[in-house]
C-alpha cells in the first residue's frame, strides 16, 4: 500500500478519472493493518470494483475527510459493509 498525502490523493483521483475509471474512497475505522487510525482506501469502479494500492491514513475521521480530494459525494455505511467501514466517497 502507498500512503498518500492530500496532494497525492488528488493526483491519484485525477489519474483514475483520466483512465475513465470511477474512483471511490472507502473510509475505515481502526482496520487491522492500522489499529488506532482511520484509513481511506482508493478503489476504481469501472468496469468493476478493484482495490488500488493507494490509501490515506489519519488519526481522526475529520482529518481523513479533509485529506480526501475535493468535490466528492458521501455514501453512508451500508448494512452489508464490513464493520470497520465508516462511509464511502465518490
Amino acid at each position: 500500500m502507498i500512503r498518500l498525502e492530500p496532494a497525492g490523493a488528488d493526483m491519484a483521483q485525477i489519474t483514475a478519472q483520466a483512465r475513465q475509471a470511477l474512483p471511490m474512497w472507502t473510509l475505515y475505522e481502526r482496520p487491522l493493518d492500522y489499529p488506532g487510525h482511520y484509513v481511506a482506501r482508493m478503489f476504481v469502479t469501472i468496469p468493476s470494483p478493484v482495490a488500488t494500492q493507494f490509501a490515506i491514513v489519519a488519526d481522526t475521521l475529520e482529518e481523513l475527510r479533509q485529506a480526501l480530494p475535493a468535490g466528492l459525494l458521501r455514501l453512508d455505511r451500508q448494512p452489508a459493509d464490513e464493520p470497520q467501514i465508516v462511509e464511502t466517497w465518490f
